[in-house]
């Protein structure tokens, strides 16, 4: 028991390892090249344009750890996790693995004892600003955000839709919907349904294309703003995926304030959240938590501190549904 301890720790201890050689093997398309079948070290590296030795040691130690199968002649193939670093998986990692190992956001995290002594976001103490406003001035590290976002939002449709039933609803609005592949997804489910999706304007700049691609355009306004300042009125559905866990308790209820005062008194708010579980349950999440500490100053929530933040902003939770391994549906209405 003792020799496990030690190694389970030792793993855990040195689990940043594991994180960047995945992220590496992400931003090189290694899955997606073996999606055409079993590959060897040199191979790949000419594919995707890297050092065959080095590559080969980088690809044997993720073999070890299960994220790919090494052959005895040297060549490697998918396993059920590197899968999901495909960029088509249907449970799609890849975009997530290629933004977390961005300097930016690894930087940040090697400042978590500042936040946990302060309480403070990491990301702010080290670069002066939020990170909302550094992505915002560097298109570049905005698209990877955004693709991995969008490829989040992709994996995650299929158990929303099949948690929540929309078919009720005339008019969705995705608010921070990001580039529009949940309300694409919802409104192809829900034939007569149409669709706003409201985010900053340099988010909205793709959404078109991502519309277009699922065949909803002609169903969906996009509106570029501030969910601090206003949201588009005239839906009868609300809706917000992983918008409420990026800020700090007054920031949460300004939001959740704005979207009360665009709503009819029969409309329906639905946040889509991860939700903390209890004791000794729930890594996922909790330790999602500390990344919103650390990278915005913020937080995930426990189902009482969502009905908490609702009571102030004027909703009353109805009910809550689990989408997904990782995600639940809380719906509210307003008071």
């Amino acid at each position: 028991m003792a020799a496990n301890a030690l190694s389970d720790l030792t793993r855990l201890i040195n689990g940043y390892q594991i994180s960047q050689a995945i992220h590496v093997a992400a931003r090189l398309g290694i899955a997606d090249h073996l999606g055409r079948g079993p590959l060897g070290s040199n191979e790949l590296a000419q594919l995707s344009g890297s050092h065959p030795r080095t590559l080969y040691r980088l690809l044997r130690a993720l073999a070890s750890v299960g994220v790919f199968h090494e052959a005895e002649n040297k060549t490697f193939s998918l396993t059920p996790m590197s899968e999901c670093l495909r960029s088509d998986s249907p449970t799609p990692l890849d975009g997530w693995a290629a933004y977390v190992g961005r300097p930016y956001a690894w930087q940040a995290w090697g400042h978590l004892e500042h936040s946990v002594r302060t309480g403070e976001s990491a990301f702010r103490h080290l670069n002066g600003q939020s990170v909302w406003e550094y992505r915002s001035t560097r298109p570049d590290e905005n698209a990877i955000f955004n693709r991995a976002m969008t490829a989040n939002s992709r994996g995650a449709i299929e158990a929303i839709i099949a948690a929540y039933d929309f078919s009720s609803f005339r008019h969705v609005a995705d608010i921070g919907g990001g580039e529009g592949q949940l309300l694409a997804g919802i409104l192809g489910a829900n034939k007569g349904l149409r669709g706003t999706l409201f985010d900053q304007p340099h988010v909205v700049g793709k959404a078109t294309e991502v519309l277009d691609q699922h065949g909803v355009v002609d169903r969906c306004e996009i509106v570029g703003g501030s969910f601090f300042e206003s949201i588009p009125e005239g839906a009868d559905a609300y809706v917000m995926r992983a918008i409420i866990h990026d800020w700090d308790d007054k920031e949460a209820i300004s939001i959740l304030k704005t979207c009360r005062r665009a709503m009819t008194a029969d409309a329906r708010l639905l946040l889509i959240e991860r939700v903390v579980e209890p004791p000794n349950e729930g890594p996922i999440s909790k330790f999602s938590d500390l990344n919103m500490l650390v990278m915005l100053g913020a937080l995930e929530r426990s189902y009482d501190e969502y009905s908490a933040l609702c009571r102030t902003a004027g909703f009353e939770m109805r009910g809550i549904a689990r989408a997904g391994l990782h995600f639940q549906v809380i719906e509210a209405v307003p008071t």
